[in-house]
């Protein structure tokens, strides 16, 4: 059953200009984003987070994001466009995500909504955090709103594991938004959601960062085919392994730029020793955010080689920098663009083989069309934002579920299943009542909200760094601001 959607038909179809600086809302909302995958990381759940917090503040909301710390970085840091970030004091273990925590996130959890005065909790991703937050929010009161970024399988140990932990998590979430319609079937059936419950909003890109550039193709007189991905299994790089002595066999011109970092990343560098291909292989390891336009105007195509994918944004910015596609035909991914814009094959080696030889023989003869006009037209992060808010509107108007709810609804898990979710709510509610007890709400100072209208109304510029630098402990302390007139 197809479920209505917040707003008009999603794939991103709507056009829309380029954001406002800001836009009064009759109901403002109070939101905490909680990811463990957030700046500096770098990623498309990461981009995500990020530019819907901007566009949802552009809409005159209040919108702070909670992730772990990342290094030294840690405690309470700005963004330069007034966006707050929480870095709480839990390590990651492995992949950018935490251990579990039991209860021992809820104290902190439950200050900074307190603090902040938050009315909604927005969690992303299947990580620790935003699983863990999920249940807590519910537990002390909170509208929780879930956005599923993947798709996982049914018949692995290791998907049955987590669609098991999701099915349990996502039974207390007021919502779920998916970002494609393969990933609202895939979820649904996965979790037992009820369709109709489960949204769809695209992601977007900010075409005005990505903008064809002839002149910067390098190197000149070949074929640059450029893959910006993480290098782990999931996204293909054995594929790659497999595919580029071939390609560069085949074709003496064609010349690959590869961006990225991960644990497959030895793989990709074995292979080029193995073939001698360091003059026709660049290894660029992870690139910044506010690089990538620059990496992709090098190139003629881009090429993508995921075994799974809900929505892959890496492909809009592909396309609206002027470059042909090739991709496997997997996940959301047919959902992005119309066929004309992509080139897609199934998710082997001779298939994305004679796929890539056609473009490069193509691209050889004459040049490339140019789509960057139509993908601006298409998606909008503030669009994006808009739907996520008529979203957030439907799930304020909703009546809270009492324990005795959430308890009837956790037993249909199953007898085993049921009866240990019961238990880890029960447990939360018991920590919370405690919590209540000892630290009263009223002995929790409240802190001040960022004046964003007089921000923008005074036309504050912030300094050119580098993203990974766009942190600052507070305004007194990291002198990012600069004010016309003062």
């Amino acid at each position: 059953m197809e479920a209505e959607e917040p707003s008009p038909a999603p794939g991103g179809t709507e056009a829309s200009s380029s954001p406002v600086a800001t836009e009064a809302t009759p109901t403002p909302h109070r939101v905490c984003m909680v990811c463990d995958f957030f700046y500096p990381s770098m990623g498309g759940v990461e981009n995500h987070v990020h530019q819907l917090a901007q566009c949802l503040l552009r809409l005159g909301h209040k919108v702070i994001v909670l992730t772990h710390q990342y290094g030294a970085r840690t405690g309470v840091r700005w963004l330069a466009t007034g966006l707050k970030v929480y870095h709480v004091p839990f390590a990651a273990v492995y992949d950018r995500v935490l251990p579990p925590t039991g209860l021992l996130l809820l104290p902190l959890f439950r200050d900074i909504l307190i603090r902040e005065r938050i009315t909604l909790v927005h969690s992303h991703a299947v990580c620790t955090m935003a699983l863990e937050c999920v249940t807590l929010a519910a537990t002390m009161g909170y509208r929780v709103v879930y956005t599923e970024h993947s798709n996982f399988g049914f018949s692995d140990s290791a998907d049955i594991h987590i669609n098991k932990l999701c099915r349990f998590v996502l039974s207390q979430a007021d919502t779920v938004v998916t970002v494609s319609h393969t990933s609202k079937e895939n979820v649904s059936l996965r979790c037992h959601l009820d369709p109709t419950n489960v949204f769809v909003i695209p992601n977007a890109l900010d075409a005005t960062q990505f903008r064809p550039d002839p002149d910067n193709i390098s190197p000149k007189g070949c074929i640059n085919v450029v893959v910006l991905t993480r290098l782990v299994w999931r996204k293909g790089t054995h594929l790659l392994v497999q595919l580029i002595p071939e390609v560069c066999r085949r074709f003496p011109y064609a010349h690959f730029i590869i961006g990225g970092d991960g644990p497959n990343r030895t793989e990709i560098e074995e292979m080029v020793e193995r073939h001698q291909l360091q003059e026709r292989v660049e290894l660029l390891g992870a690139v910044q955010h506010c690089d990538v336009p620059s990496v992709l105007t090098r190139g003629h195509i881009f090429l993508n080689t995921s075994l799974t994918e809900a929505f892959c944004i890496a492909l809009l910015e592909a396309v609206s920098c002027g470059l042909q596609v090739v991709s496997t035909r997997v996940g959301g991914v047919p959902e992005i663009l119309p066929p004309h814009m992509l080139l897609l094959t199934e998710p082997e080696p001779t298939a994305l083989l004679a796929a890539l030889s056609e473009v490069i023989t193509f691209a050889r003869k004459r040049p490339l069309p140019n789509y960057h006009r139509e993908v601006s037209q298409m998606y909008s992060w503030m669009q994006v934002a808009r739907r996520t808010v008529k979203v957030y509107d439907q799930v304020a108007l909703r009546v809270r579920p009492t324990l005795s709810d959430r308890f009837h609804g956790l037993s249909e898990l199953g007898s085993l299943s049921g009866m240990l979710a019961i238990l880890i709510v029960a447990l939360q509610h018991l920590f919370f009542n405690l919590l209540c007890f000892l630290r009263p709400e009223s002995n929790i100072d409240l802190c001040p909200d960022f004046l964003f209208e007089e921000w923008a109304s005074r036309r504050i510029k912030v300094e050119p760094l580098p993203i990974s630098e766009r942190y600052m402990s507070s305004l007194s302390q990291r002198r990012h601001f600069v004010m016309n007139g003062s």
